[in-house]
């Protein structure tokens, strides 16, 4: 895949007449917005706990938060579920691939603060148990540990058909994981020493992820009409094939940049509610323009076709071929090329860093200008 080439997000020249409407992320029930609200309605009483035991929750506010344990040894934790990806999974009766979008979703978390994962656990809301649908999960979680290096050391399994339903009746079920690893608190990587210039590397993604599923369910299957059988030629294989390609994991990619010494400045996992200004969670001040981007892989502009998606709202919700960052000293850049590739990760220059009180991320190939969560039109 090249960069600069934006065929996939194409402008809707349209008459306003026939236009259909743009479909959004809260039209399709998921409201960023009041998640931030009702997460600053939780968080206050979240951080009262850490008086509990003073000075061991360091509250880095990153991908994945730290615990003192003593002895320089910081422990990095991480939770989250596969989402409604799982309903997918469902419509296509495949559950092998949901498993490693769990591992994935968590260690490229605890990765981003310079931690290597250690162990995982996973926990499975069924609403009916079937052997068949866990020996598949199974099998994704076994796979998707593999590719992190990480023993999965327990978990849980809750029957609670009165909570979870389904696609299907009888097989609904919540997938979700937990990641702890491990990094001297004197080498936690959490973006305190951005300079003027940084420079901003982005890893290819695999696909969609883990987010904007349920967007992309309402545009090609709602809104579009078509079913997770339908094979779109831009894709060459089935909706439900490309929307279930599993989440990439970046554990050796950048273990292997701490490894070698690379003076890495922060790490960002681009995931959903934001995409690349993810990158902007630091503790240094800082924005990006962003001169270059890779091709985005060919299901985005299918979703964006489908559903009418306005780029702001592309670029909000989706990694748009770009699941992880590295900023690196521009003295480092060619190692770091070097060492990501030579794990078989597609890596590009994006651009650069900028002190910005305002955190904003100006994406040049597209015209747009990202602050707060938001994307609009540059002036």
């Amino acid at each position: 895949m090249g960069l600069e080439n934006h065929s996939a997000l194409k402008a809707n020249a349209m008459d306003s007449a026939t236009t259909p409407a743009s479909l959004s992320y809260a039209a399709a029930g998921v409201d960023n917005l009041a998640s931030d609200a009702g997460l600053a309605a939780l968080l206050p009483w979240v951080r009262k706990t850490h008086s509990f035991r003073p000075g061991t929750a360091l509250d880095i506010g990153y991908f994945a938060n730290v615990v003192d344990v003593g002895n320089g040894v910081g422990i990095a934790i991480s939770t989250d579920t596969t989402g409604t990806k799982v309903l997918v999974a469902q419509m296509v009766g495949q559950y092998e691939t949901v498993g490693i979008d769990c591992v994935a979703i968590n260690v490229n978390d605890i990765v981003s603060v310079g931690a290597e994962p250690v162990a995982f656990v996973d926990c499975i809301s069924v609403e009916r148990v079937s052997g068949e649908v866990l020996d598949q999960i199974g099998k994704g979680l076994h796979a998707g540990a593999e590719l992190a290096h990480v023993p999965i050391v327990g978990g849980e399994i809750a029957q609670v058909a009165e909570i979870v339903k389904g696609h299907r009746p009888g097989l609904g079920f919540d997938l979700a994981g937990t990641c702890i690893g491990t990094v001297p608190t004197d080498r936690i990587i959490a973006g305190d020493a951005i300079g003027d210039g940084d420079v901003l590397i982005g890893l290819r993604s695999s696909g969609i992820h883990c987010n904007g599923l349920t967007l992309a369910r309402r545009a090609l299957f709602d809104e579009a009409g078509h079913t997770p059988d339908t094979v779109l030629p831009e894709l060459g294989r089935s909706l439900g094939a490309e929307l279930l390609e599993p989440t990439r994991i970046y554990v050796d990619e950048v273990m292997a940049l701490l490894r070698h010494g690379v003076r890495v400045k922060a790490l960002a996992h681009i995931t959903g509610n934001g995409g690349l200004l993810n990158a902007t969670r630091t503790r240094t001040a800082a924005g990006y323009v962003v001169e270059r981007l890779p091709e985005p892989p060919p299901i985005f502009g299918a979703i964006q076709q489908a559903g009418n998606v306005v780029d702001e709202e592309m670029f909000r919700v989706y990694n748009m071929g770009v699941g992880f960052t590295v900023v690196v000293d521009p003295g480092d850049v060619d190692r770091t090329l070097k060492i990501t590739r030579s794990y078989g990760a597609e890596a590009y220059v994006l651009g650069y860093a900028v002190p910005d009180a305002r955190r904003r991320v100006n994406l040049e190939p597209v015209g747009l200008v990202g602050e707060a969560g938001r994307f609009r039109r540059a002036a």
